[in-house]
């Protein structure tokens, strides 16, 4: 088995100062929250060598993938794709068809619509996406990017964590198509201690499957949670301001939802029958998630 690390530095089309760095992480570490750490866990590139790499190209051969449109590079099953003062300007990161994937600290934005989304999950199994910093802008019209982190065609163990996605039309799609269910019911996908800032929609927009939503932060979206088409969610403990729906079904869409702050607003999804996850974690009581997610973003220092 190929395992290795690819940990950028100064990479992609623009070179930025790094945020301010609030906590140590190691190349070795694994999931250790949501969905990610079931089915014997997901560990990336943990115990294999460390590539460090300065260019696109470089990125690309140290992956194991291809680009697509000199704007998309492929990430294989057993990796590791760490930033160190990192910005992805135009290019997006796709994980399809592929095992064991850990993606961390790196910032992307303005990927544009005919490169597709800026992290796009398929048919996929124990990935951890981790203090990712996502964004384009809101000038254009809705069709000139894509998603910033869509989860589709049956991924199974994902978590996503420490994110923030912001400044964007459609941020997160959690399910292929309407038609899709086959393959979709099966998505488990955990989003936790997030922000999701300035988005016109899909915060996320989830069809079929089971997602567990706990601990974000929802501030001035035009649309909240939407479950769709079967969807069952488990919503804990997420604040919002700024919305009218911030949790809402369309197509029989369900969700179990508790001790959230709606901001004043209400949630209208019908309840489902997913009340418990499958794997331990920790709440943070909702007057205290602001504070507990001042620290996502790509802000981590190896």
């Amino acid at each position: 088995m190929k395992w290795f690390v690819s940990a950028i530095a100064f990479l992609a089309i623009q070179v930025v100062s790094a945020s301010p760095l609030e906590k140590r992480a190691g190349v070795n570490d694994v999931a250790t929250l949501g969905y990610a750490t079931l089915n014997g866990g997901t560990s990336g590139g943990s115990g294999g060598p460390t590539t460090v790499v300065t260019s696109l190209s470089a990125l690309t051969s140290a992956v194991a993938g291809t680009i697509t449109g000199n704007t998309v590079v492929k990430v294989g099953s057993n990796t590791s794709v760490l930033g160190r003062n990192a910005v992805l300007n135009g290019v997006g990161l796709r994980v399809i068809n592929v095992n064991n994937v850990i993606i961390r600290n790196i910032k992307i934005s303005k990927v544009l619509a005919s490169a597709g989304d800026a992290i796009g999950v398929q048919a996929a199994h124990q990935v951890w996406i981790d203090h990712l910093d996502l964004s384009s802008d809101r000038d254009h019209d809705k069709d000139f990017y894509d998603g910033l982190l869509d989860i589709t065609h049956g991924c199974t163990g994902v978590t996503v964590t420490n994110t923030i996605l912001h400044d964007h039309w459609k941020a997160s799609l959690v399910g292929h198509s309407d038609s899709n269910g086959s393959e979709d019911v099966a998505i488990t996908v955990t989003y936790a201690n997030n922000v999701f800032s300035n988005l016109n929609s899909r915060t996320p927009s989830f069809r079929f499957g089971h997602g567990h939503i706990f601990n974000n932060v929802f501030d001035n979206n035009n649309d909240g949670i939407n479950t769709r088409d079967g969807a069952q969610l488990l919503v804990e403990n997420n604040v919002w301001t700024g919305t009218d729906k911030p949790l809402y079904a369309t197509d029989e869409g369900f969700a179990v939802a508790r001790g959230n702050d709606f901001g004043g607003a209400s949630n209208t999804a019908p309840v489902g029958s997913f009340t418990s996850a499958p794997y331990s974690y920790s709440l943070v009581a909702a007057g205290s998630v602001r504070s507990a997610a001042s620290s996502a973003g790509a802000t981590l220092s190896f």
